[in-house]
């Protein structure tokens, strides 16, 4: 969580459990402009349940991403998420930051379920031009032996860490820059990874909650081979093909259930201890994002409005930045590495 120097291009490193990926972004201009992207396949079972399996493997598939992407600097901002992660939105007593920065601890310990002398703690407050007797506040803790990890596996690669953020708020930092007007009311933003599913939950801007599903696109693969009875390469055509299928639509309405419920519970819990409006919209990013029929399945189930959440839409993009990537298959994958090369290191 160290920050050196001052760049004026940002690299965002995504190291998923099935892919490797970095944006790279110049910060120079007036406006933040994309300038490469890379993306390289990780070998199956390297990492697991976010797990490093083996290092040695990791650590290659991130030298060639980070060749690929043509990068010079050895300073990267990547992220941790998972379980060992908690954000919470808390009201404490009004006091200036400094003080505030001294009771975080004390108030984390109520807050927290992990013990205090493991983690790494931050805040944010939501509220600082407010003057009324207690102030908003944005509570996040990672157990430190997750951070450590990620580190770790960045130094085998020859890398730094300029920023180690949390997934949730990568993921807010392209949502905001792309869909300033869903910065009002209540929205979902769901990343659906190779193993994972995050699910963060938006109220005026500010994310308030942030879950993870055990479940990815790895286990609408293995239904597809499985129960239908499809080959390796035919379900991960089926996962990443532009045309509905009935075997795909099968395995859509099994697993995407459990993505459907995952909302469904978020949005209950935060209803049930906060005041927030109805949600109305649900983003959807991640490689899981591009599987036929998974939004109009998941906007049928909760009754909402779901979409594609595109990272590019609204961020300058320098010509060739994409190289020979197809810009509609790689754009839902980039949410996360755009979101960490978003944040410029100060």
């Amino acid at each position: 969580m160290a920050l050196f120097g001052r760049n004026k291009t940002s690299v965002g490193l995504d190291i998923g459990s099935g892919l490797i990926k970095v944006a790279v972004v110049d910060h120079s201009k007036a406006e933040p402009e994309l300038v490469r992207v890379a993306i390289v396949p990780l070998l199956p079972d390297a990492i697991v349940e976010g797990e490093v399996m083996d290092t040695a493997i990791v650590a290659e598939a991130i030298q060639n991403a980070i060749a690929s992407a043509g990068v010079k600097t050895k300073q990267v901002s990547t992220a941790v998420g998972g379980r060992d992660v908690i954000i919470k939105k808390i009201q404490i007593e009004r006091v200036k930051e400094q003080q505030a920065r001294e009771l975080m601890r004390w108030e984390a310990e109520q807050h927290v379920p992990f013990d205090m002398e493991s983690v790494e703690l931050d805040f944010q407050i939501l509220d600082p031009d407010d003057t009324g007797p207690e102030m908003s506040v944005l509570l996040v803790a990672a157990k430190r032996e997750l951070v450590q990890a990620k580190v770790r596996i960045l130094t085998d690669a020859g890398l730094e860490p300029a920023i180690v953020d949390v997934d949730a708020f990568a993921l807010h930092n392209a949502f905001e820059l792309n869909y300033p007007d869903a910065m009002q009311g209540v929205v979902g933003l769901v990343n659906i990874g190779n193993e994972v599913t995050n699910i963060n939950i938006l109220d005026g801007g500010i994310p308030i909650l942030t879950r993870d599903l055990t479940v990815g696109t790895r286990r609408f693969r293995e239904d597809l081979q499985r129960e239908r009875g499809l080959g390796v390469d035919e379900s991960e055509a089926a996962l990443r093909g532009y045309d509905r299928s009935p075997d795909l639509d099968a395995v859509l309405r099994s697993r995407g259930e459990e993505i459907a419920v995952g909302v469904e519970r978020a949005v209950a819990f935060l209803a049930s201890s906060s005041r927030i409006g109805r949600m109305e919209t649900l983003f959807l990013s991640g490689g899981g994002a591009r599987m036929p029929g998974i939004t109009n399945m998941l906007a049928d189930r909760l009754r909402l409005r779901v979409e594609q959440a595109n990272p590019l839409a609204n961020l300058r993009v320098r010509d060739g930045a994409l190289a020979s990537l197809v810009t509609d298959e790689v754009a839902p994958l980039l949410m996360l590495p755009i979101g960490l090369a978003l944040r410029q290191v100060a």
